[in-house]
């Protein structure tokens, strides 16, 4: 699986959870496998890798956001902007395999398909911000 079909999957994941414990995660995360019959192992692992990395740094990833945007808190943002924001501040601060201008490209494309008409500027606006 490529990387992009890769960091799709991950957002999935991590969009589950403004929508769920996170003790009932783990059974998210098995149906969500359930439902990738054709994924390899190593996809699987990379895919739970990432997420639980990603998942791992929620508070801090969420106070850099407050912190570099004006006006838009994350308790305002969009859930679906926001998982995406998520996604690439991990990528660029904590992800050596990713460049920087990739992560950022790559989330602007998850807003394109994702999330409304504002969100792909939105997202590369928060994300030029933090790569400054």
């Amino acid at each position: 699986m490529v990387r992009t079909k890769l960091r799709e999957h991950i957002f999935k994941m991590l969009f589950q959870i403004e929508f769920n414990k996170p003790e009932d995660m783990p059974e998210h995360v098995i149906l969500y496998f359930d439902s990738l019959p054709d994924a390899k192992e190593k996809d699987r692992e990379y895919i739970q890798k990432k997420y639980e990395a990603v998942v791992g740094r929620v508070p801090e990833i969420d106070r850099i956001l407050n912190e570099k945007t004006k006006g838009w808190k994350t308790s305002r943002m969009n859930k679906v902007d926001l998982t995406i924001l998520r996604l690439a501040v991990y990528e660029i601060l904590w992800d050596d395999d990713i460049p920087t201008s990739v992560a950022i490209n790559e989330a602007v494309e998850l807003a394109k398909r994702f999330s409304g008409e504002d969100g792909p500027s939105f997202v590369n606006g928060v994300l030029a911000k933090l790569a400054e």
